[in-house]
């Protein structure tokens, strides 16, 4: 007897006949959780404040060039990456990579969940089951729930008891310092021309032996 195929797998099939024409952000709910697709999860930000939105096809490369040049300017005193979804890996490793470029920040991070809606629509090659020829492509739209990042950077110091605030690191790298590269004299070998001056003092014959003794 044939195993009946699964709601997924029958989507699956369903979802290969479209393809995806745009994504948009909508806001979840209110509170900390929630907001607009442009609101930020920190109050009373500095004014002047960066926002920088990491998305999927971002280059770390671009991204850390303004946020460098503009986090150089004095009246700059804070900056936000914020991404969603595949691009928090993304937002990670630009918080990081500045941290190293700027020592002394203050850093707080917010875990938020963002709702994106997916617009697909079916391909033009293949007819849609139940549309009639001559009819505009069909389309559909998904709703999904993806985690979505914030991190503020601040040169000013913030609130250590508010959640997920991470100091500055106070610890700096290892030392490049060179080493005092050991003597070997100290590790008991001898100095360079001591053994060959030894080896070429003769050693006493049995006659001088005798008129010693």
């Amino acid at each position: 007897m044939a195993k009946p195929a699964s709601p997924r797998s029958g989507q699956r099939r369903r979802m290969e006949n479209f393809r995806k024409v745009r994504s948009e952000e909508a806001p979840v709910g209110g509170g900390a959780e929630g907001g607009g697709p442009g609101s930020s999860p920190f109050a009373d930000l500095a004014p002047g404040a960066v926002h920088m939105r990491v998305k999927e096809g971002s280059k770390i490369r671009n991204l850390l060039a303004f946020a460098t040049a503009s986090m150089a300017q004095p009246a700059t005193r804070a900056i936000v990456f914020s991404g969603c979804g595949r691009a928090t890996t993304k937002t990670v490793t630009c918080v990081e990579i500045l941290k190293r470029r700027l020592a002394g920040l203050h850093q707080v991070t917010r875990l938020r969940y963002r709702s994106v809606r997916e617009v697909w629509q079916s391909l033009p090659p293949g007819p849609t089951p139940g549309r009639k020829p001559g009819e505009p492509a069909a389309s559909l739209s998904v709703l999904k729930n993806v985690p979505s990042l914030a991190i503020l950077l601040s040169k000013d110091a913030l609130d250590p008891c508010q959640p997920g605030y991470q100091p500055p690191n106070s610890h700096p790298g290892p030392s490049s310092q060179p080493t005092a590269p050991t003597s070997k004299r100290s590790l008991g070998e001898p100095a360079a021309g001591e053994g060959s001056a030894k080896r070429l003092q003769p050693e006493p014959s049995a006659a001088e032996e005798d008129r010693t003794a």
